[in-house]
């Protein structure tokens, strides 16, 4: 941990109010004096236990007698479908985690909690990835899609090589108080059974399981570091201005084609699909003929085929068709659906004509079909449908294009251009308009 603080330092405690958290928060509140670094907790309410509001109150209490800032988190559960409520709270927590401004967020994993996890993903037939060891240290998601980011603080596990039992010997030896909830002791729960049923059983034969099964562990957490680092060489040859190509999975025999699809879709911050239904989605993808318009969806994932390439995507519903939006001189709209926004600079000799473009009402809304675009003066007047389709866009994000319109006259389309009534000649005011997706 010396390692990887630094003075200064801003740590979130993960309080629960059980024993883990209550004594890895004393002893980083002893050591925030000689490391210098600034110490606060949040506590997650999930709102499950009939008790949680009683855990609120004793977090409350625990952190006010030595001054500790404490945040209280009542996130919403959402649950898919197949996706137990312990994964959708664990979801719930990380999503919160990932969104406060701090340098750490501290867990009080340990050990036990290892052993754990490694049983219980290799009972669920899980993969390198999901077989290796939790990192001491990693980045998080900012809660988009899952994705890495910079911004969201660093999670740090500092007790991940302590057993349950020392830290249970230090919150006596320490007369620290703490509550337990009492779902732990229910065994119809995976790793509560694994706990109280099985890992006893299992010590009394092998008392070291725990650093054996910790190094297990570390060792396909390397097995899935070299996996990922060969997925990142199959991609540079397989991929075209950062898309897949159907062609270059063919050149690659199956584990292999499977391996980069799967790092593929991580990439893009989907949740992954079981083995046999990414087996299923890749025998799909290499059995597509080049011209075929695939649509494969799954969880809050779907991938599109268009020209031979993949389109890693959000799942999201089919766009409607009758929505119409007013501007009124805004520098911003917010488009909910297909969801992004537009933005309005107004700047001389440059973009739309402005005082032409405010003769009639302005509107934005989707294709309806039949609308017609001249953005070359040279060119006649031509359909939009040809020009999106020379402009090789898919079909799917052409019907996802806002439009903006003088009266009926279609004005502006986003990656085409400006029809030619409509652009400004020199030294005249313009307005220049932005379409940014997501």
């Amino acid at each position: 941990m010396r390692g990887q603080i630094e003075p200064g330092n801003h740590l979130i405690v993960a309080l629960s109010g059980g024993m883990d958290s209550v004594v890895l928060l004393d002893l980083l509140a002893t050591l925030s004096v000689k490391m210098q670094f600034t110490l606060s907790t949040v506590h997650v309410n999930h709102g499950i236990s009939a008790n949680a509001d009683k855990w609120v109150k004793f977090c409350r209490s625990l952190c006010r007698t030595p001054g500790i800032p404490l945040k209280i988190a009542r996130p919403e559960i959402s649950r898919e479908p197949g996706v137990s409520l312990e994964a959708a709270a664990r979801d719930a927590r990380y999503q919160v985690f990932g969104k406060l401004k701090a340098d750490y967020v501290v867990l009080a994993q340990h050990l036990d909690d290892q052993a754990e996890t490694l049983l219980l993903q290799l009972l669920r037939g899980a993969g390198a990835k999901g077989l290796g060891a939790m990192p001491v240290v990693r980045k998080q998601s900012s809660g988009i899609r899952n994705q890495a980011s910079d911004s969201a603080p660093r999670i740090l596990r500092p007790l991940l090589e302590m057993p349950r039992s020392e830290i249970e010997a230090y919150a006596r030896k320490n007369q620290l108080h703490w509550i337990t909830d009492e779902s732990n002791a229910d065994v119809s729960f995976d790793r509560n059974f694994l706990r109280h049923e099985i890992f006893p059983l299992l010590e009394k034969r092998y008392p070291s399981y725990r650093t054996t099964f910790l190094r297990t562990s570390r060792h396909l957490a390397e097995a899935s570091g070299l996996l990922d680092e060969l997925a990142e060489a199959d991609s540079s040859s397989c991929s075209v201005s950062g898309k897949l190509q159907v062609e270059g999975l063919r050149k690659l025999d199956f584990p292999r084609a499977k391996n980069l699809l799967r790092h593929t879709l991580a990439q893009q911050g989907a949740t992954l699909p079981s083995t046999v239904k990414l087996e299923e989605i890749l025998r799909q993808l290499l059995s597509s003929r080049p011209d075929a318009k695939l649509h494969i969806a799954f969880g809050n994932t779907e991938i599109r085929c268009f020209r031979g390439m993949l389109h890693v995507r959000p799942l999201s519903s089919h766009a409607a068709t009758e929505w119409q939006l007013a501007w009124h001189g805004e520098k911003q709209l917010l488009i909910a659906d297909p969801g992004g926004t537009i933005n309005f600079s107004q700047r001389k000799s440059a973009g739309i004509n402005l005082s032409k473009l405010m003769e009639k009402p302005v509107t934005i809304r989707l294709r309806q079909g039949g609308e017609r675009l001249r953005p070359d003066c040279r060119r006649p007047r031509r359909s939009l449908k040809n020009l999106l389709q020379e402009a090789a866009l898919p079909p799917w994000e052409r019907e996802a294009l806002p439009l903006l319109f003088s009266g009926e006259h279609l004005v502006w389309v986003p990656g085409i251009g400006i029809d030619c009534d409509f652009q400004v000649a020199a030294g005249e005011p313009g307005l220049v308009v932005k379409w940014q997706q997501g």
